[in-house]
């Protein structure tokens, strides 16, 4: 009997029956690969599946399972516990993205090394890409203690997850999933296939082990972890490395836990003994001078549980093109346009015959509502030529009727303004504190017009 073959898009993972120069369900061009048809594998009925315990699986009450009462485990880094959400739960399995070079297994070998200093656990670091020489000389050249970190260079999962349950080791890496093959599948490694499987392999061991499992994924050009896209719903939290390309400075970002707040942040610096925790993350992005320049604008954001003050810088320059430009660095620039709507509609301030380029200082994102007031703020200083004061921090978010809409955690934000030395506040009326803050003196607007007045 011939052999039935099918072709399956690198990209998605859906199955053809021929061949094709472009995949049917996703739409990219050349990613249908021939696949070989899997090799049977045993699978265990419904009635023979059995849970960590060894009973058998079943419909039960919910107050029959017995609460687990560990909670998050610390690794001993700072900023990294903080994006898992206060360190690693038991159990979970955590997939870690971010471009080749950002510092990815140097972070999680100073984790490993931090946790082993605890005589109670044993990790395990599995290499697929490099050597265990070549990880050594690199624990080393970093300065780490790794008498009781244990090293493993293999590929094979079976091979892995075979020495790990003997190991029982309490946290284990893997670097990187697209290394790891399973002989069940024919596929090469790095496949969408051998991706899936592999992974929901791991996470089986996890679950079943009460081991933590940190996941090393390498991502695309689009700076998507690359594999199908179910691999990071199969994860209890996927965190991003975040970095411009000549900034030594190190952003981990937590767009997905379950045992955590998302889009918390961790802050690092890049130095020669590796990944060191950056405590006061504001002060990176606060780089003005003593002195006030137009067109510059402090801000504060929330960041998962933290506050961060940033500086919005906004440049308006007259245009020599019949459609000005509208650029903006960190920020929407659907949502930059709205807002000069909103300015000339709601104060009478015209930019139509002006190129107007909003840039965030030191390459972060903001994506809440609270940065337009800072925003517009700093595109009529630049306009007007008139700095605003240097102790002045401003947030709110602007509405299509010019009205000023209050924003999420008012208070905590001007509790950290005040701790960094400002002064002033214009912030939305329904944010007016309940108290007083020292130091603090407290600007409330309910207009656009009524916030403007106060800075010309």
């Amino acid at each position: 009997m011939r052999e039935k073959r099918a072709y399956q898009c690198q990209a998605c993972g859906a199955l053809a029956s021929k061949w094709s120069g472009q995949c049917a369900d996703c739409g990219e061009w050349n990613t249908l690969l021939e696949s070989a048809p899997a090799l049977p594998v045993r699978r265990q009925r419904a009635g023979q599946l059995r849970g960590v315990d060894d009973t058998p699986a079943g419909i039960v009450d919910a107050d029959e399972v017995a609460a687990e009462t560990e909670g998050h485990k610390a690794l001993g880094i700072g900023e990294f516990d903080r994006a898992l959400g206060g360190g690693l739960v038991p159990g979970s399995v955590v997939l870690i993205g971010g471009d080749p070079g950002i510092g990815k297994s140097t972070l999680l070998l100073q984790a490993l090394a931090a946790h082993a200093t605890d005589g109670e656990h044993r990790p395990l670091y599995v290499t697929g890409e490099e050597s265990l020489r070549q990880v050594t000389l690199r624990a080393q050249r970093l300065g780490l203690a790794t008498g009781r970190l244990r090293l493993l260079a293999e590929t094979q999962v079976e091979q892995i997850l075979a020495l790990a349950a003997r190991e029982r080791p309490t946290v284990m890496v893997i670097d990187s999933i697209q290394t790891m093959y399973t002989d069940t599948l024919q596929s090469a490694p790095g496949s969408v296939a051998q991706v899936r499987e592999s992974a929901a392999r791991l996470v089986q061991f996890a679950k079943q082990g009460n081991t933590a499992v940190l996941l090393i994924g390498h991502v695309t050009k689009e700076g998507s972890i690359a594999g199908p896209r179910v691999l990071e719903h199969m994860v209890d939290a996927v965190l991003y490395f975040e970095s411009e390309s000549d900034s030594r400075y190190r952003v981990i970002r937590a767009v997905k836990n379950r045992f955590g707040a998302a889009n918390e942040l961790g802050f690092f610096a890049m130095t020669e003994r590796g990944l060191r925790e950056v405590s006061n993350p504001s002060a990176i992005f606060l780089s003005r001078g003593d002195s006030a320049a137009s067109g510059s604008t402090v801000t504060v954001v929330r960041e998962g549980t933290r506050m961060l003050l940033l500086e919005i810088q906004a440049l308006v320059d007259a245009s020599q093109l019949a459609h000005p430009r509208r650029v903006a660095v960190g920020s929407d620039a659907n949502r930059l346009g709205m807002l000069l709507a909103a300015l000339h509609r709601h104060a009478g301030i015209a930019t139509q015959d002006q190129d107007v380029f909003v840039n965030v200082v030191g390459g972060m994102r903001i994506a809440e509502t609270g940065a337009d007031l800072p925003l517009l703020v700093a595109v009529v200083s630049s306009l007007n030529a008139r700095p605003v004061a240097a102790d002045m921090v401003v947030f709110g978010e602007v509405g299509l009727a010019g009205e000023i809409r209050p924003v999420a955690y008012g208070e905590e934000r001007l509790a950290e303004a005040a701790k960094h030395g400002f002064k002033r506040a214009i912030i939305p009326a329904a944010n007016r504190p309940r108290r007083s803050i020292n130091g603090l003196e407290v600007a409330p607007v309910s207009h656009l017009g009524d916030a403007l007045a106060l800075i010309r």
